[in-house]
């Protein structure tokens, strides 16, 4: 039996007002579901998955409900935090979906000067298990360098010996590969601090750009534009932990 829910608790929820405005778009039948204006706030709305296609607000599709997961293209210069000063990454989003409870957030995090490709999400559980160690979930990422790679970089960094500056504990190997003489992909299971940049710290470079591209088997497509998003389906869900 699926689980049901307040309608006005459902709609203030997933950010489209209080409970008193929720009760007023009802009032005024601005909620429909399959077709028929429902009049009662407090009615009974069973949460199947179907749902966002058959009741509407105001004439639009109901959000995605509760265990959202989006994929973002993040752009250089936005930050992945809810409070830090600047451009925020939550800004990118409607304004509906900021206010949803409970709330989007990101799924690790990309540095201000890092783009590409990041997942939110309000499924706490999930969330975990992508970041957790124990689920070896790999980022990739593109690398452009200050200087000509050496040619000994791919070694140290597959080693599983490499040290990071003030870490007392070696790196997990690090596929990487060359892709021009100041451009490489090196592909994560680890998720340390600045882990990219500080790698090629530790062999005398500098990382003048960084793009992740593919989270587990999920690939950030060629046609997401910076900026924006899109609500991906179960099965993109299954990839990232492939």
């Amino acid at each position: 039996m699926s689980k049901s829910v307040r309608l006005d608790r459902l709609l203030a929820n997933l950010g489209y007002g209080s409970r008193r405005e929720v009760q007023a778009l009802v009032r005024h039948g601005a909620v429909e579901l399959d077709g028929e204006v429902l009049e009662n706030a407090d009615a009974r709305i069973a949460l199947e998955s179907d749902l966002p296609t058959r009741l509407s607000v105001e004439g639009e599709p109901l959000d995605p409900l509760p265990g959202m997961i989006l994929m973002l293209h993040k752009p250089c210069g936005v930050t992945c935090s809810h409070k830090e000063a600047g451009p925020l990454i939550y800004s990118l989003l409607p304004e509906r979906w900021r206010r949803r409870d409970p709330a989007l957030s990101t799924v690790g995090r990309l540095d201000k000067e890092t783009s590409g490709l990041i997942l939110l999400t309000d499924d706490g559980a999930l969330l975990h298990k992508i970041i957790s160690p124990k689920s070896q979930v790999t980022k990739r990422y593109r690398v452009t360098l200050d200087r000509p790679l050496e040619g000994h970089e791919a070694n140290a960094f597959a080693s599983g010996e490499l040290l990071l500056e003030g870490e007392e504990r070696p790196l997990l190997p690090v596929p990487m590969e060359v892709d021009g003489p100041k451009a490489a992909t090196v592909t994560l299971t680890e998720g340390r601090y600045h882990q990219v940049r500080r790698m090629f710290a530790a062999v005398g470079n500098h990382v003048t750009a960084l793009h992740r591209d593919r989270i587990g088997t999920l690939e950030l497509p060629a046609d997401l534009a910076e900026g924006d998003y899109q609500v991906l389906t179960p099965q993109d869900v299954k990839s990232v932990l492939t």
